[in-house]
């Protein structure tokens, strides 16, 4: 299994004996802070100059080869977020959801399947993930908008009014972008929350387990990796993720780390996952975008 698949399912599963939550990073063995060390060897400017060139083309190309089997269905996300779950409660507030960097509907159909009072706006960087999400049973434009979009320099404005969205979600999304693109990504996600709107972030944090698979030539930068496939991936620290927010005009509410032991049965080993879980609010007092 890629390491992509393998993240993607350990993160859904609802059965997590070994779990804390806490501000400090993982700390690392003699041999994991010697490898790290060790791994100084960048790709080199052109391959890297390329990767984001085809960035969305190698998304497209994953979603081809997998389809809708690869990553399993969030039904953990109400669970996590109670903000999704407090104002679909409200009495006659229909929640308005952008989830950006939807893929093929994982996050999405199951917040439909729950409730019947919502709207959903899901945009993802691959055209041919957001067609599965417009062949999927579920989809229905009463009540979700599919659409596809780049972040990183389409407009989101073109398709949700300014100050419209009660809640954005990142979830495994803001990884994949080039470090020198999330600030953009962000104020784009800004422009369109209403002031008191929040976004609600999980993606993968410093040190773990799969960052320190990567072997040595898939380097890119500090903390940021390719895979084999050219899909890539960053590492989130608490500090460099709510400096990105916070340049964006966030408040932070909640930026703390996810530790859990997970076992690959598999292979018989045990390993450690780290995540970043957040959420950051636009100023209620915001008077305009960023």
């Amino acid at each position: 299994m890629s390491v992509t698949g393998e993240l993607d399912l350990l993160e859904s599963s609802s059965d997590f004996p070994h779990q804390s939550t806490g501000l400090s990073e993982r700390t690392l063995t003699p041999e994991e802070l010697e490898k790290l060390r060790n791994d100084r060897v960048l790709v080199s400017d052109f391959k890297q100059q390329k990767l984001e060139l085809e960035a969305q083309k190698n998304w497209d190309l994953f979603y081809k080869r997998n389809t809708t089997n690869f990553f399993k269905d969030r039904h953990w996300t109400t669970r996590e977020f109670d903000e999704l779950k407090n104002c679909r409660e409200s009495q006659g507030q229909k929640l308005v959801l952008l989830e950006a960097g939807c893929g093929v509907g994982n996050c999405i159909f199951p917040l439909l399947e729950e409730d019947l009072n919502i709207f959903i706006y899901a945009c993802d960087f691959s055209p041919r993930a957001v067609e599965f999400v417009k062949q999927n049973a579920l989809y229905c434009t009463k009540r979700c908008l599919a659409f596809q979009c780049d972040l990183t320099k389409d407009d989101l404005q073109a398709t949700i009014q300014v100050e419209t969205v009660d809640v954005a979600t990142l979830i495994f999304v803001l990884s994949a972008i080039h470090p020198d693109k999330m600030q953009k990504a962000l104020e784009q996600m800004y422009k369109v929350l209403r002031p008191g709107g929040i976004v609600l972030f999980r993606d993968y944090g410093l040190y773990d387990h799969a960052m320190l698979r990567f072997k040595s030539g898939n380097k890119l930068g500090e903390n940021f990796y390719v895979r084999q496939d050219g899909t890539r991936s960053f590492f989130f620290s608490r500090e460099y993720l709510a400096g990105l927010f916070q340049q964006a005009g966030f408040e932070t509410l909640v930026n703390e780390y996810v530790l859990r032991e997970t076992v690959n049965k598999k292979e018989g080993l045990c390993v450690p996952r780290v995540f970043l879980q957040s959420k950051f609010r636009k100023p209620v007092s915001s008077l305009s975008p960023v």
